[in-house]
Formats: structure tokens, sequence, C-alpha cells
């Protein structure tokens, strides 16, 4: 864990003798005691603290705070405080933790308050950017003090360790596909729209994977749910609408695209299998689909008049959607193969953008400058 500095010696000096000391269950892992206590949140910034940043990895037990992923994690608890849920943090002790139980015998055994000494370090083995995210929380909203998070305190035996006890925290650690992650969102008003889409769209419904972001290769779904979802965030991006005509806009502008793109309806009349489709053109994979939602939403941003985009939009049924035209590589696809890529979806969106006869924005002629030149 490094050694302690100067200051962290006189707090040392000045603590001896007293006791941070919270209720607690004594449990056993691997036949280590461990113990699992409920501590204030305004305690949490104080009792672990962040003085590792400047070590090399292999003399710290922690990776370096990410700084970037502060702002949302305290977005989240200051705008939800009646609705966030935070899980368990884990932590080491470097000194001795006394566990005083309520009974010899029985259930009491296992249940009591473990004292430890103030001159005590505390290391995070998992939870660093969530205690972080809380000390930021605290400054808006101080009244989150009084509210309480599992902690996990086991004893420290030492750097190495500390550091197993990382790895095995993160060994096993998958992040959820993100198609669930919007099916089980019942915050994000986005999220809710493109379940709407996906459930009731006459486009989309019965043909979107709700749970995986991504489609097997036999699958009969032609879409993803994370795909409607990133999709039809670009179509409404920075339109000063409400839900209800956010809503409608949507359902209006895919069931254009639909007109313009005839194998989706072709599918859900059974005349061609989604697996085929899939294979053979790109307009269902994620990228052509996000791509047609920025299309879109610079004609709603010009018009959200139906009669002035429709239009526009059914220049788009001369596109060959097909992987075989040479004019996707390099854009939508790369060695044939679909390519998400910020980079590749400008591409798409500048192709696009030109059947239609639409202006590119500076950054997307920077983009195709650099295409044009063999640079991208």
């Amino acid at each position: 864990m490094g050694s302690p500095s100067s200051s962290q010696l006189v707090d040392t000096a000045t603590s001896a003798g007293f006791d941070y000391i919270f209720p607690a269950i004594r449990g056993v892992q691997a036949g280590r005691e461990f113990y699992v206590s409920m501590c204030p949140l305004r305690l949490i910034p104080k009792i672990f603290l962040f003085d590792e940043d400047e070590l090399a990895p292999e003399v710290r037990a922690q990776r370096v705070l990410n700084k970037g992923r502060l702002p949302a994690l305290t977005r989240y608890i200051v705008e939800n405080p009646d609705d966030y849920v935070f899980s368990a943090l884990t932590a080491s002790v470097d000194g001795e933790m006394y566990f005083e139980s309520i009974a010899d015998t029985g259930m009491g055994m296992r249940a009591g308050q473990i004292r430890i000494p103030m001159a005590a370090r505390f290391l995070i083995n998992d939870g660093q950017h969530r205690r972080a995210a809380i000390e930021e929380a605290l400054k808006e909203n101080p009244d989150l003090g009084e509210e309480t998070i599992a902690v996990v305190f086991f004893h420290d035996a030492g750097l190495a360790r500390c550091q197993q006890m990382f790895a095995d925290l993160n060994r096993h650690a998958v992040r959820p596909p993100r198609s669930i992650g919007v099916l089980y969102d019942h915050r994000d008003d986005l999220a809710i729209m493109a379940r709407l889409l996906a459930m009731k769209s006459p486009v989309f419904k019965g043909h979107v994977e709700m749970e995986s972001s991504t489609l097997a290769q036999r699958s009969r779904k032609l879409f993803t749910l994370s795909a409607v979802y990133s999709a039809t965030q670009s179509l409404l991006q920075g339109l000063e609408i409400k839900k209800e005509k956010a809503q409608e806009l949507a359902e209006a502008y895919w069931e254009a695209v639909d007109l313009v793109v005839p194998e989706w309806g072709m599918v859900r009349k059974r005349e061609l299998a989604a697996p085929e489709v899939r294979k053979d053109y790109i307009h269902s994979h994620g990228i052509a689909l996000h791509a047609l939602g920025r299309i879109g939403n610079s004609l709603l941003r010009n018009s959200e008049s139906p009669q002035v985009w429709h239009s526009k939009l059914k220049l788009l049924t001369s596109v060959d959607w097909s992987r075989i035209n040479p004019d996707w590589e390099g854009r939508a696809l790369i060695g044939g193969r679909v390519s998400k890529s910020h980079q590749n979806l400008t591409l798409t969106v500048n192709y696009l953008r030109r059947h239609m006869k639409l202006q590119l924005s500076p950054e997307e002629q920077r983009v195709e400058d650099a295409y044009s030149r063999g640079d991208a």
C-alpha cells in the first residue's frame, strides 16, 4: 500500500487510542473472517482517502481514478435522491479489527460491532468511483450524508493480497448488453420511447431483439433494441419538442424510412428471411440505422412537417444497400464486415447526404476529405 506520508503520520499520532465503531455482521470466506456494515455516506470520504495516484501500478492495489466517470455517477445520485441504488463498497483495513458479538452462542455470535482504530488505513478494493461520486454528491446535497451504504471490510493481508482481491473482484465482471439496459431503464424517456417503437411500431414490432445487442446468425430479428435506441436518439438530438411530439415524430419518420427500404416490409410479409436480409444488405445493421437517424435529424431540424421531409427522404429509394455495392467498402464496411466506428458512421452519413443532395457539416467534410485522400 506504499509508505505513509508525513501528514498520515501526524494523523496516526493524534488519533491513537480512538476507534471507529460500526454495527456489523461477521462472515467467513476462504477461511478468513470479514464483516459487513452500513456506513453513513458522510463518513465515506473521510475514512477512504486517495493518496496513491502518483505511485507506480506495481506498488498500488487499485487502478487510477478515472475522473471522467464521476460527473455521470454524481448526477445519478443527485438527480435521483429517492430512487438511486449503489451496491456495497469492498475495503481492506490495514490495522486491527475487533469484533464484539451480541451473544456467545447461536445467531448472536454473528451480529455485533467492529472496532477499528482511527489510525488504521482503509483501502477500497472495489468501489473507488462510487466513493468519489458520493463525495461530490454530498457537496451538492449534504442531506444525503445521513443515508447509508453497505461496506464489506476485510483484513489487509498485504499488497499482494490486496492486488489479488482487485484482480479477483474484476475478473468475472461483465457489462450487460446495452439492449437489456434500455429494456429495463424506466427513468430514461428515450429508452421508454425506443421500447414503445420496438413493441408497437408496425416497422419494428416483432422484429427487434430486446435483450442482446448482437444478433445470432440465424436470428429472425432484423434489429436490436440498442440500435433502435441509438438511431432514435440521433433522430431527435437537439429538437426542442415535448415527449408526445417526439414519439409521434419518431414513429412517423421510421414508417417513412420503411417505405424506401422495401426489404424490411418483405421480411414482415415473410417474403424474405431476416438472416438473409442481414447477410445481403446493410440497412438493418446498427450503423445504417444510426446514419438514417442522423439524416432524419437534419431533415427535422429544417422542418418537422412531413410534407417537407417526406419528399427528401424518397431520394433514398435509389440507394443500393446491398453489401456487394462497392461504395460501402471503407464507409459502412471494412474488408466486407460491418464497422461501427465513429469515422465509419460519419462516412456512411456522408454517402447518404450526398445521395440526397444535403450539405455536409465542416466535421463531416473533414472526414470525407481524409477518406478521399486515402487517410481514412
